[in-house]
């Protein structure tokens, strides 16, 4: 039997707490939200139906009739992941005044880069474990995030406040843009080392580059 072991004792508390957050904007589910805590301290390596059953003290009977395996169980994790982010980042969205596109893409930024920093340890298990699926190009075609990146886009151009000869591909530069940034800020340190300051150099340049990348007197 394998002992799986916290992936860093000193932060295993920090980790299983945001991961006890990560999915606020949803309805409960006891049997994944069990298995977000476990994921986050212990990597991929514990999504077993079993582990997750007496986590969540629920019967390893049922679990197992929901889910059938324990790879369906991951992919019900990463489909609940990428739920929770779109719903938390239309709620912030939700937030603005009708109409305002560059409010509601402001909030898009400052939510996604938020919720991406604070669910960087459950998120980096889930989708970039290296025992897990490992690349997966068609991700960038279907994918939840992308796709309300897209609806944002097409609402601002249908308004005329906006110019994009394709949303998709704009969606995903962004998408692809905001994410490339945070990870840099991780890996160099900073948004440990420093979070507020980093978190608001991060929200404040991307902002800057989308906006004057949609202006609609922009020339194609």
């Amino acid at each position: 039997m394998t002992l799986l072991l916290p992936t860093a004792v000193d932060d295993a508390g920090a980790r299983e707490a945001a991961a006890a957050s990560a999915f606020l904007a949803l309805p409960p589910d006891p049997a994944l939200d069990a298995a977000a805590r476990l994921v986050a301290v212990y990597g991929t390596g514990a999504l077993r139906l079993e582990r997750i059953a007496a986590a969540a003290a629920i019967d390893e009977a049922g679990l197992r009739a929901r889910f059938g395996s324990d790879r369906h169980l991951r992919e019900a994790l990463e489909q609940r992941f990428a739920d929770s982010f779109v719903a938390r980042v239309r709620a912030a969205m939700d937030q603005c005044r009708d109409g305002d596109w560059s409010g509601r893409l402001r909030a898009w930024v400052r939510t996604a880069v938020t919720a991406y920093l604070e669910q960087v340890a459950l998120h980096d298990a889930l989708f970039h474990d290296a025992h897990g699926n490992g690349y997966d190009r068609q991700a960038w075609q279907d994918n939840p995030v992308i796709d309300q990146l897209v609806e944002l886009l097409e609402g601002g151009i249908a308004a005329r406040v906006w110019a994009a000869p394709d949303p998709r591909m704009t969606a995903v530069i962004f998408f692809s843009a905001m994410h490339g940034a945070v990870d840099r800020a991780i890996a160099c340190g900073d948004a440990q080392a420093q979070p507020d300051e980093t978190r608001h150099r991060l929200v404040q340049t991307l902002i800057g580059h989308f906006e004057r990348n949609v202006q609609w007197w922009t020339r194609f």
